[in-house]
């Protein structure tokens, strides 16, 4: 019907003679909604490249890339030294949160725990579902500023993998 409208909607130039831009218009947007097809149909077909293996050494190196380099676990968890930098001896070994909320919120965590090392602050599996659902044994969402990760279950696997992989480290 847009169709029709366009191919029947003549402008009319001040000789008299009917315009063709409308037809113009036609053809480019047609292969504009072809190359946006063509793009959207490419972006649905399955990633043809190969998995890495997941195996122990590299389902741990993916995790150590989710933990240090997407995720950015350190930012929290990681206490700073004294020119504010991370300090890498107590990497994901808890510290206090940096950040207070604009408003006032007395849910505010005033420590990241510590999540390195073994034993972790829960089973695999409650981790796995934390790091999937972002609920917490408890049941309950976790709180601000805690990003509600929605990893998928072989991310979440080894993250869980990296953070076990780090030294054990006893609760204070």
């Amino acid at each position: 019907m847009f169709r029709t409208l366009l191919l029947s909607s003549r402008s009319t130039t001040s000789d008299g003679q009917g315009s063709r831009g409308h037809l113009t218009f036609i053809s480019v947007s047609t292969a504009v909604l072809f190359l946006l097809a063509g793009t959207f149909a490419l972006a649905q077909k399955p990633n043809s490249q190969p998995h890495t293996q997941n195996t122990s050494a590299g389902s741990v190196d993916r995790g150590k890339y989710i933990v240090d380099s997407v995720a950015m676990c350190g930012q929290c968890h990681t206490p700073r030294d004294a020119n504010g930098g991370p300090d890498r001896a107590q990497s994901l070994k808890g510290a206090p949160v940096r950040w207070q909320p604009v408003k006032p919120d007395p849910n505010w965590p005033l420590t990241a725990p510590r999540i390195g090392g073994t034993p972790l602050p829960a089973s695999d599996e409650d981790m796995i579902k934390l790091l999937t659902t972002g609920i917490w044994t408890t049941g309950a969402h976790l709180r601000a500023p805690m990003p509600q990760f929605r990893m998928d279950r072989s991310d979440a696997e080894a993250v869980v993998a990296y953070l076990k992989s780090l030294n054990s480290q006893q609760e204070p």
